[in-house]
């Protein structure tokens, strides 16, 4: 049985991590549970998951720390988290929302709810996990072999503009600033320089768009970098 993905699933409720890995495993997802949010954190580093479910109060480190060093980190800084919580204010959403997480589902709540919740953020986010293909426009990117392609031609791409194309096709329309990109694609911790955005868009621009196709790649002036056909043609 082929799986749908690794979740990591941190919560400190015995019974509830019992419920939610009978439903997912149910759903062919491959799951891994922690109570801890230091060894959630731990294991992140050693083998990143598909998508992260994390209760707001874990043991350890609290899970919006958890998930603020997630986003933090190069490997997890593209892994959809889901925040499971008791908390429903408002405030507390928009604070868990803004510290980076993709969704936020209050207690109680059904297994079915949280199961679509699921489903919806890996289209929405990882959309390579449906077939392990990313496109847009006339681009194709296979995630497994590595390889890109702009109307059926290769492209070939360094290491840094492929990551940067994968997360403009994973967001296709959305305005990225340097800062963003620099979290997202080279990790928040990074000593880069944020010229180095324009290099390697500018790398990026030149492979794709060899042989005088259109630039796909929309500059947005005082704000950043967006992959949009539309806008760019």
């Amino acid at each position: 049985m082929t799986s749908r993905g690794r979740v990591l699933l941190v919560e400190d409720d015995r019974a509830l991590v019992e419920l939610l890995t009978y439903h997912l495993e149910r759903e062919e997802f491959e799951v891994e549970t922690t109570p801890d949010g230091e060894e959630a954190l731990m294991m992140v580093r050693e083998r990143v998951p598909d998508l992260v479910l994390l209760d707001w109060m874990v043991e350890g480190i609290s899970g919006i720390e958890l998930c603020r060093r997630l986003r933090r980190l190069p490997e997890a800084a593209n892994v959809p988290i889901i925040m499971l919580t008791a908390r429903g204010e408002e405030a507390d959403r928009i604070r868990g929302l803004e510290t980076g997480a993709d969704d936020y589902v209050t207690k109680p709540f059904s297994p079915r709810e949280l199961l679509a919740r699921v489903g919806a953020v890996l289209r929405r986010v990882r959309p390579a996990l449906a077939g392990e293909q990313l496109s847009y426009a006339d681009i194709e990117m296979d995630i497994v072999a590595h390889k890109v392609k702009r109307g059926g031609e290769t492209v070939p791409l360094g290491p840094t503009e492929f990551r940067l194309l994968k997360h403009f096709l994973e967001h296709p329309g959305r305005v990225f600033s340097r800062e963003r990109l620099l979290d997202n694609v080279w990790g928040h911790d990074s000593d880069i320089e944020l010229r180095t955005v324009d290099v390697h868009i500018r790398r990026l621009r030149k492979a794709i768009n060899d042989g005088g196709r259109t630039d796909i790649i929309r500059t947005v002036r005082s704000a950043g970098y967006a992959l949009d056909a539309e806008g760019a043609a």
